[in-house]
């Protein structure tokens, strides 16, 4: 006989696997899964795939939308890329020679505002490895990074995963590197990073000088500047970048930074700071909807359930405990054999289709209908 608390367990594993579920909803629900998304464009965000068969090493790198990896590339040695921003689906286009795209064929020959990385070849990191690792013994979670979208080990990062990461956003030390204006918001907004110095303030006598004679030269310009030149200047939005470099305050420029939620809303927006953003191809960090959990929310919304008692759980409510525990055993074997079903795709990275679940579901019909019809036998 099972324990009280295992037989109790069987909602937690409901649960947990509700859990699994709204994951995945969350990369692929806010995704359309049965029509090719090229005719929407550059896709501020979309569940992408390279596939290895058709683009491999030393060819041009190509990324494929979801529908498309269902529909064209089943069967195919795919890389699952999770999200990319401003993407527009390559399948069928100049860079596939042997492949028309079944969705949409009537494409452009190429995409020239999509961005690639070696993530397409199945690389990934600063150490260029694949993801699964079969060389990699180290248990170690990957980070992507919202500027490159790069993903990077947590022990390649160069600084201490906070606790509460998957609230947090990321940008790798070299992009970091390559925009330096992000290290003074950095030292302001950023999560402290406490395996390093993390704020150090540069208050020197010149410096003080300095703002002593600005101040003055202020109080100067008071007196003597029209009204109207001050009234134009006070309409202007003052620039928060200029007011947190005046403070001296400063954060060690090493190691990945990470970045609290909301954060964007705090970034400077006046003109000039816009358009280093723009040069910088960075806009997107002012847009709240651009983050990877903005379009989580989206998938997990659009997969929502009415709200109100679960179906299955009123069901076990209102069986015996006999009953309940022939559904817990039923339940896990279940639950194993799908695990090692979907292992076997992982294992050489393939995508899992609706047909492939269809199939596996439709063999565990026909096992339960031989078992059933065994015990009539053998009554």
């Amino acid at each position: 006989m099972m324990s009280e608390e295992q037989t109790v367990s069987l909602v937690d594993v409901l649960e947990e696997d509700e859990e699994l579920e709204e994951e995945a909803s969350a990369v692929l629900a806010g995704s359309d899964s049965d029509h090719c998304s090229y005719p929407e464009g550059y896709v501020q965000r979309q569940a992408l795939y390279a596939c290895n068969t058709c683009s491999p090493r030393g060819g041009e790198p190509a990324g494929v939308c979801l529908a498309c990896s269902y529909k064209c590339h089943e069967g195919h040695d795919l890389f699952e890329l999770y999200t990319k921003r401003n993407f527009r689906c390559d399948c069928g286009n100049r860079k596939f020679t042997e492949l028309q795209c079944k969705l949409f064929p009537d494409k452009d020959e190429l995409n020239s505002l999509n961005k690639y990385s070696h993530n397409f070849f199945g690389e990934y990191c600063t150490c260029s490895r694949p993801y699964p690792d079969p060389e990699d013994q180290v248990e170690d979670e990957m980070i992507q990074c919202v500027v490159c979208e790069d993903w990077l080990h947590g022990r390649h990062l160069g600084c201490e995963v906070p606790d509460c990461v998957e609230l947090q956003e990321m940008i790798c030390e070299s992009c970091m590197n390559k925009n330096p204006f992000l290290w003074t918001f950095a030292a302001h907004l950023a999560v402290p990073d406490e395996s390093a110095e993390e704020v150090v303030k540069e208050e020197t006598a010149g410096t003080n000088e300095s703002n002593a004679n600005q101040n003055q030269s202020e109080e100067v310009d008071d007196v003597i500047e029209p009204n109207c030149k001050r009234s134009r200047q006070e309409a202007e939005p003052s620039c928060r970048l200029k007011e947190l470099q005046a403070t001296g305050q400063k954060r060690v420029q090493s190691g990945a930074v990470f970045w609290p939620s909301a954060w964007r809303s705090k970034l400077c927006s006046c003109n000039t700071c816009q358009e280093t953003l723009s040069e910088a191809s960075l806009s997107f960090l002012l847009d709240e909807s651009d983050t990877v959990l903005a379009y989580e929310n989206k998938g997990k919304n659009s997969e929502q359930r009415t709200p109100g008692h679960d179906p299955l759980m009123s069901a076990l409510d209102n069986l015996n405990r006999v009953q309940q525990l022939e559904i817990i055993h039923g339940y896990n074997d279940m639950k194993t054999e799908l695990k090692d079903f979907l292992q076997r795709f992982a294992a050489e990275g393939k995508v899992v289709t609706p047909d492939d679940i269809r199939q596996f579901f439709e063999q565990q019909s026909r096992k339960r209908r031989q078992v059933d019809a065994g015990r009539l036998y053998s009554t």
